[in-house]
């Protein structure tokens, strides 16, 4: 099978457990910056608006969101008292759980907000 070159062909490539998931986070980010272009980098796709605002890759049992460290920080205790599985800059969103949508769109809104307004980095 050929690698992915676009953002839809990557869910098509998915393992199937992800694919809901995926689009689901797909259309939540989308909402939350309508003119970030949707591409591919590293293999994953990522969504770009000056600078990238977040990231996702999928495994077989769970999804990643990538919104970086700094976009993370602001919203630790709710992640844990949610119960969720956390890296230095990923939260990770297992298939057998409904994604947590509100805490999901707030921290892609502060992300965005942070770029679009300080120029942040992705670090």
């Amino acid at each position: 099978m050929a690698k992915p070159t676009t953002v839809d062909e990557y869910i098509a490539a998915a393992p199937e457990t992800s694919r809901e998931h995926l689009k689901a986070m797909r259309a939540l980010l989308a909402s939350v910056a309508p003119d970030a272009t949707q591409v591919l980098k590293w293999g994953n796709p990522v969504f770009e608006e000056k600078r990238i605002l977040f990231a996702l890759n999928a495994f077989k049992s769970h999804l990643n969101f990538m919104p970086t460290h700094a976009s993370l920080a602001p919203f630790k205790a709710e992640l844990e008292a949610a119960g969720i599985k956390t890296g230095k800059d990923t939260i990770q969103l297992p298939h057998d759980r409904p994604l947590p949508e509100g805490l999901v769109r707030q921290i892609a809104e502060h992300r965005a907000k942070d770029v679009r307004e300080n120029d942040a980095r992705w670090m």
